[in-house]
């Protein structure tokens, strides 16, 4: 049971400021805001954060990119090239305890709002600074969007079919990962600070973020120097781990161990693979993968999906069809764990993914909708004196 009447938000009473634009930036302001932050999104007077435009589809006048990334904050318009815009922002900062920012490299704004600057007018301030490839090294000053670090960063050299053409990854996995960690250095600088009092410059980047989810892929190739390539579903350390074609479809099957590859020969109707010298030990199926494939797509190829998906399970071999998103959606185990919610827009309900953690058997709750193009200026600007709010 719930101790959060209202849905549980440890975040709250901290002020984020997010001067920050795209995805990787809003995500990870999101994210503040779904754990209870108090977050101000600050966009430019014309036309805002990029992604408002980035349809169909739309809804309303705001494409559903934008929606996506930017619940729960408020609207505020300021030009921050601007003398009157760059005094507002100060202000703004001086009760702020987070600012996010993916100023471009070498750019005006990224000067003007230096950190060795604003900790010495604030130093309780923690900055988070997002790049496409960090603060230092020749490809510092190097703009890039998600694809560009997925081609940069070696995941699309390790997605698709084995000798096809590259691939991205279906999410943005760049963007994604940049934010998730930039949330995890803000949360850490935050603690440091209840110690500390002060505030401190927190760094990440989209190339910087995948290389550390390399992971295995990473001590693989230390371990033997071999350069790695795009293995299709299969798994580089795991056999049988990978789509297998059904008669009518395709499957997942996890093999995450000898046990397993047991009860996956016992459901198959074929015990005498258990002994099989070429299959005995994980280390033997990845020598033999193609003998291995070949097994299993034959066997495979008789039944359908919902057959194997169904016998799989009863011997207790993890399984599972691949699922598009009208599915997901619509499914009960979705709707029991609560991860689609509805928040009020200005154009009607409009449906959310909600944050994917819970505190204390309860989850955040979806505060609000994601604003609409300088919503909040007034009310914002108001609580600055002599501050006049732009047109």
């Amino acid at each position: 049971m719930s101790t959060h009447p209202t849905g549980p938000a440890p975040l709250a009473g901290i002020k984020v400021l997010d001067l920050s634009k795209i995805l990787a930036g809003p995500y990870a302001t999101m994210s503040f805001s779904d754990l209870g932050a108090d977050v101000t999104k600050v966009e430019h007077p014309q036309g805002g954060d990029p992604t408002r435009v980035w349809g169909p589809p739309f809804v309303g006048d705001d494409a559903t990119y934008y929606l996506a990334v930017n619940r729960g904050k408020k609207s505020v318009t300021i030009d921050l090239k601007s003398e009157e815009g760059q005094r507002i922002v100060h202000r703004m900062l001086a009760d702020a305890d987070v600012v996010v920012e993916n100023f471009k490299p070498g750019s005006g704004l990224q000067k003007i709002f230096d950190y060795r600057a604003l900790s010495e007018q604030h130093p309780h301030l923690i900055v988070l600074h997002i790049s496409a490839f960090g603060d230092e090294g020749p490809l510092a000053d190097q703009p890039g969007y998600d694809m560009v670090a997925q081609a940069a960063g070696g995941l699309m050299s390790l997605t698709g079919e084995p000798g096809g053409a590259p691939m991205k990854a279906g999410y943005a996995m760049g963007d994604l990962g940049a934010a998730l960690f930039g949330v995890i250095g803000v949360l850490a600088a935050l603690v440091e600070r209840t110690r500390t009092g002060r505030g401190q410059y927190v760094t990440t980047s989209l190339f910087e973020c995948q290389l550390a989810m390399h992971v295995n892929w990473a001590t693989n190739y230390f371990a033997t120097r071999e350069r790695p390539h795009a293995l299709g579903s299969a798994h580089p350390n795991l056999a049988p781990y990978q789509a297998y074609p059904a008669s009518d479809g395709y499957f997942v099957v996890a093999v995450g161990n000898d046990g397993l590859w047991e009860k996956l020969c016992v459901a198959l109707g074929r015990p005498e693979l258990v002994t099989d010298a070429r299959f005995l030990h994980n280390r033997d199926r990845i020598e033999h993968r193609d003998e291995l494939d070949e097994v299993l797509t034959e066997a495979f190829a008789i039944g359908t999906v919902e057959y194997w998906c169904r016998v799989l399970e009863e011997h207790g071999v993890p399984v599972s069809p691949i699922r598009h998103l009208d599915e997901i959606y619509s499914d009960p185990h979705t709707a029991a764990i609560g991860m689609v919610g509805t928040v009020d827009h200005a154009s009607g309900p409009l449906e959310q993914i909600a944050f994917p953690v819970n505190f204390g058997g309860a989850r955040p709750p979806l505060r609000s909708a994601p604003p609409l193009h300088g919503e909040h200026t007034d009310e914002i600007l108001a609580g600055y004196q002599e501050v006049s709010v732009p047109s």
